[in-house]
């Protein structure tokens, strides 16, 4: 059993570390699944459930709530400069997301880094990523790969 415990425990240490691994955040399923990606265009559908659930009141507080509990627990543990890429790449997402409905953004964070791109419908929305993600704590840099591309009606079949 004593050496049971120890293989036991490095192996959820292990498999932790592996489900943590940095990713893409995304404000929709249908974002592009690399910030290196622009993304495609929305269907008027697609867009406009996007902008439902962005704008459900329900969902901003959870955005909200998620943003307030990742900071709170950075600054408990001291780390004002130096964030988790994933807390990042989460903050920022979940910001974009509330803020930027309809949106379609990737979001990727290195060390304070951040890279945003994906489809936005309005030229206001695009302005708006860069200072929405710096409001987040710990980010350092902000690089937009978006573009304006308005809703488009889906071709009949």
């Amino acid at each position: 059993m004593k050496r049971l415990f120890p293989l036991l425990l490095g192996g959820f240490i292990a498999l932790g570390a592996f489900g943590c691994e940095a990713g893409v955040e995304k404000t929709s399923t249908e974002a592009p699944n690399s910030a290196n990606q622009t993304g495609e265009v929305a269907d008027t559908e697609t867009a406009k459930q996007n902008q439902e659930d962005a704008t459900d009141e329900i969902r901003r507080k959870q955005l909200d709530a998620d943003i307030r509990a990742r900071e709170q627990r950075n600054n408990a543990t001291g780390g004002d400069a130096q964030r988790a890429d994933a807390d990042l790449e989460s903050e920022v997402r979940s910001k974009l997301e509330a803020n930027l409905p309809a949106s379609q953004l990737a979001v990727e964070a290195e060390d304070g880094a951040v890279k945003v791109s994906g489809t936005v419908p309005t030229q206001e929305q695009l302005d708006r990523i860069e200072p929405l993600a710096r409001e987040i704590k710990g980010v350092q840099q902000v690089s937009v790969n978006a573009q304006v591309a308005p809703a488009q009606q889906k071709p009949e079949s």
